[in-house]
């Protein structure tokens, strides 16, 4: 993969946890860089950990679904990208939490990251090198959640949607590159 495009998936992954921040970034009256930090080792943890998790998972089902890999990693790229501009639309419940309990956090970390778990098992089908991507989704989750958790303090809930629907279309369009050059290469 190029980097230019590991740069935008990993772009796309972190506006799920970037947009959490945000919100996160609200909820605490002050705002430290110990606290950003916390934020941000969970989130750019859980999203490099878990597309290795489902790297690992995908070699095994890699041999039974090579023949349709591209149309995998494009479904599941576009189902995920269409999920995330699908709930942006959607009211979120007003519920009181402390963005900053661990528990809390592993369970927001947990579930911004599954698309991320979907993702590795992609890569798995497509026989890509899983680690430069882990490394960049890692990292630019970790700093966009990190500046995230500010922003959110500073500037309220202006940017949350608006992210999950760019991080959406980003994903699908990742999705379609992968289906548009496996096709193509298979026709060549």
């Amino acid at each position: 993969m190029q980097p230019t495009a590991t740069l935008i998936l990993a772009l796309g992954l972190a506006a799920d946890a970037f947009a959490v921040a945000v919100a996160s970034g609200l909820k605490i009256k002050y705002v430290k860089v110990r606290k950003a930090l916390k934020i941000a080792v969970f989130f750019g943890g859980f999203q490099a950990i878990m597309p290795l998790l489902g790297w690992i998972a995908g070699l095994s089902l890699r041999t039974i679904l090579v023949a349709i890999s591209h149309w995998v990693a494009f479904s599941i790229l576009c189902l995920l990208g269409g999920k995330m501009i699908y709930e942006s639309y959607q009211e979120d419940e007003e519920k009181e939490f402390n963005p900053l309990c661990n528990s809390t956090l592993l369970a927001l970390a947990i579930g911004t990251s599954i698309d991320a778990l979907a993702v590795g098992l992609g890569f798995a089908l497509i026989d890509s090198s899983i680690f430069t991507i882990i490394t960049a989704i890692g990292f630019v989750t970790f700093w966009l959640t990190f500046f995230g958790v500010f922003i959110g303090n500073k500037f309220g809930n202006f940017f949350q949607n608006k992210i999950e629907i760019i991080g959406g279309g980003i994903l699908i369009a990742i999705g379609s590159k992968i289906l548009i050059e496996n096709l193509t290469n298979v026709a060549v």
